[in-house]
């Protein structure tokens, strides 16, 4: 008799708890994929972002003009040059007593020089310099203003004897010309400031005493005034702005004019009008910059030249901004100077501008000028 066949297997069954467990389970690992893959994903979107950031900067580089002549149309030739204007000015810059060094170089009574930083200011805006030697024979100074295009009047201590009437007799040399039709600046700083408003005033008297021997200032405009036409035209207004605000100029005198006694000197009056204003350290306010009405005369009672220039000093302003003023001076005084109408023979030029003469180097001593030009 066969064997009964073997009972089929017990059919499967799952408790609620293996359902609860295996569903847990899936979460979990449903949970952990996530914390994995969410970060990555952030990754990769910034990634993405960012790639796709370069190639839009790739897909609209800059063009120079040359690459796009649509917006820059190309010029077949340059522009022929204004026949008015005189593009290879020359401007004289009268000497002054002494070494510059108080007689550490050169203690001769007949010694004279000129400031390199005056040169250099004068160069940086696209002129040549001719030195006006204020203590040799009167023919050839005035051969040699013959030469020139506009004259420099620098800073320094001299007000009397041979100084003051070479002073004066350039001055008016420079009226002179102007009122013959030659288009010829003047632009007097520091001394030469204090210079002209004696001459003009016919008051050798006229100056006060202030406190402003190396000092950083502002300049403080005048209200109701224009600046059109002035040195301060083309000053950007932010940088305008910042003169009235930031100490961007370098101050070393101790003599000058208030406003009051200014305003009181009708001379004075009807030959300037001021534009700026400045204060001392005893907080006297001085006039600190003025222009002519008729003629291209400015005066400056600040060194322009210094804030690129020199280094002896400790208050001179080194600022970007600071050398932006003393580029917007430079540019201003030799544009004018382009407008001259003379043109004197360049051989006699070459024969005298300064670079028949060598600067000295006098900075080490840490004071007064880095270089000068020395004349005996």
């Amino acid at each position: 008799m066969a064997p009964p066949p073997p009972l089929p297997p017990p059919p499967s069954t799952t408790t609620s708890d293996q359902l609860s467990t295996t569903s847990s389970s899936s979460s979990s690992s449903n949970m952990v994929n996530n914390y994995i893959w969410i970060p990555l994903l952030i990754a990769l979107s910034k990634e993405l972002t960012s790639s796709a950031t370069a190639q839009s900067t790739e897909a609209a580089p800059l063009l120079l003009p040359s690459e796009n002549d649509d917006v820059f149309p190309r010029v077949s030739m340059c522009p022929a040059a204004d026949p008015n204007l005189n593009y290879r000015p020359v401007i004289g810059i009268l000497s002054h007593p002494g070494d510059g060094a108080s007689g550490r170089l050169n203690n001769a009574t007949n010694a004279s020089y000129i400031a390199a930083s005056y040169v250099k200011f004068v160069e940086s805006a696209g002129a040549r310099v001719i030195p006006l030697v204020y203590n040799e024979p009167s023919d050839i100074l005035k051969e040699k203003l013959k030469l020139v295009n506009g004259v420099i009047f620098t800073g320094g201590w001299a007000k009397n004897g041979l100084y003051f009437e070479v002073v004066e007799s350039i001055f008016k040399n420079v009226l002179r010309n102007n009122d013959a039709g030659d288009h010829f600046p003047l632009l007097a700083i520091c001394l030469g400031f204090e210079l002209l408003t004696m001459v003009v005033s016919k008051d050798n008297n006229i100056l006060e005493e202030f406190s402003a021997s190396d000092q950083a200032s502002t300049l403080q405009f005048m209200t109701n005034t224009s600046i059109n036409g002035s040195v301060f035209q083309r000053f950007p207004p932010v940088l305008l702005e910042k003169l009235s605000t930031e100490c961007l100029v370098m101050q070393n005198h101790r003599y000058g004019l208030s406003p009051e006694k200014f305003q009181k000197n009708k001379k004075l009056c009807s030959f300037f009008k001021i534009l700026t204003t400045s204060t001392d350290e005893d907080n006297k306010v001085y006039v600190s910059t003025v222009e002519a009405h008729k003629y291209p005369v400015t005066a400056v009672q600040w060194h322009p030249e210094k804030n690129a220039f020199e280094w002896g000093l400790s208050k001179i302003p080194h600022s970007e901004d600071a050398v932006q003023v003393t580029q917007h001076v430079a540019n201003f005084f030799v544009r004018e100077a382009r407008k001259s109408t003379n043109r004197p023979s360049a051989r006699k030029v070459l024969d005298n501008l300064i670079y028949n003469y060598s600067p000295t180097y006098c900075g080490k001593a840490g004071r007064g000028f880095d270089e000068v030009y020395i004349f005996s």
